[in-house]
């Protein structure tokens, strides 16, 4: 017979070790390379998360940032990203971004809240700023950035 509590035990220590390891962070992730880029007349700062663990964790627990600093998220392939702000304590504004580097749809969204932001089409580029940011400056969907990952 199999023991209960060991069964129980095992498959608790599985499924924990598999949980991604945003849900250990606890404080701000640092240390990531910065691009700069130009949105109009304005320059950004934006943070490059490239990674699995990298794009997981994000903005989470930061308390702020800068006026035109951002983070710019960096996927292997296009495809519809859907971003939320469980455990981000900031306001922010998300533009995806397509390849060659033109705002493909914005949106706002809510500190602390599970509600899903998406891509209108698949793109390779996320970049999330301060809430309000893009509309402060009028950019909008079409508007084309400069200086990032996507073709000069």
């Amino acid at each position: 017979m199999v023991n209960i509590k060991f069964a129980v035990a095992s498959l608790t220590l599985i499924f924990a070790s598999a949980l991604p390891v945003a849900h250990a962070q606890q404080g701000p992730q640092t240390g990531l390379p910065v691009v700069e880029l130009g949105a109009g007349m304005h320059l950004i700062h934006a943070e490059v998360a490239r990674t699995e663990e990298q794009r997981a964790i994000g903005l989470m627990n930061r308390k702020e940032m800068g006026a035109n600093a951002g983070m710019l998220f960096v996927f292997e392939q296009p495809g519809v990203q859907c971003f939320w702000m469980r455990n981000t304590l900031i306001p922010l504004a998300v533009a995806f971004v397509g390849d060659d580097g033109t705002i493909i749809n914005l949106d706002e969204m809510q500190p602390l809240s599970d509600a899903s932001h998406c891509s209108a089409k698949p793109v390779r580029y996320v970049l999330e700023m301060n809430q309000g940011w893009f509309t402060k400056r009028a950019l909008k969907a079409g508007t084309k950035l400069r200086g990032g990952p996507w073709p000069k």
